[in-house]
């Protein structure tokens, strides 16, 4: 697939709110039409690559939540939460931006390229701050930090104690979004990373009701759970 790029500081600054990050990306990538405004109310969804059951359900009870909302749903394209997250979005005729751990000109194949061709049939896009950069330990970390940059909340749907998504809640902390996280089974593993986040305060409980503290009435997320 055909990509572009973005050089202009300028443009680059005003995606979401990627200036506040201490080391911005200097370019960007992408393949799909470009939108600026897909980039204006974003909540980024993300979690386990071993995702479960439980997890598949709560995406799907997430997901459509926020789309109906005409929030844009960010993600981080691999296998699991993230890759579930962008599919359910695409299903609910919602637009999705999927930041990539690798270069743009990394060949996708098989189930990612299907993905990736219904993230862009959507209206949504694939994007990269690497052109040819192939993926290994440190480019999904510097990924998360992007996708946690793009959003003006963040959910995470089961993590485990060491799981990269936490890496995602602490940047996002850090930039002072709204960290949300859905408690999962005291006995699974998957979740204890989530688990861990609301215990410690680091993270608001995804509850399913209005009974949610410290938001405005507007709140896009308040104005999802009203509805459910």
């Amino acid at each position: 697939m055909d990509y572009q790029e973005i050089q202009s500081w300028q443009e680059i600054s005003q995606l979401g709110k990627l200036c506040d990050l201490s080391t911005p990306p200097k370019k960007l990538f992408f393949q799909g039409k470009w939108d600026p405004k897909i980039f204006e109310h974003c909540i980024a969804v993300v979690g386990s690559r071993k995702m479960t059951d439980y997890g598949e359900r709560a995406v799907e009870k997430i997901v459509p939540g926020i789309v109906q909302q005409g929030q844009t749903i960010v993600s981080g394209f691999m296998y699991g939460v993230d890759q579930y997250a962008h599919q359910v979005c695409c299903e609910n005729g919602g637009k999705t931006i999927a930041v990539l751990g690798w270069g743009i000109e990394h060949k996708l194949t098989g189930e990612d390229l299907k993905l990736a061709e219904k993230i862009i049939s959507a209206g949504g896009i694939l994007l990269s701050e690497w052109e040819t950069q192939k993926p290994t330990h440190w480019t999904f970390p510097a990924r998360n930090r992007i996708v946690a940059a793009l959003a003006q909340e963040v959910i995470i749907i089961e993590a485990a104690e060491k799981s990269g998504s936490l890496i995602t809640a602490k940047l996002a902390s850090k930039l002072k979004r709204v960290v949300w996280a859905v408690p999962g089974p005291i006995t699974s593993r998957i979740s204890a990373g989530a688990n861990n986040l609301i215990a410690a305060g680091k993270a608001k409980v995804w509850v399913g009701t209005t009974q949610v503290s410290n938001l405005q009435s507007d709140d896009p997320i308040l104005q999802i759970l009203d509805n459910e």
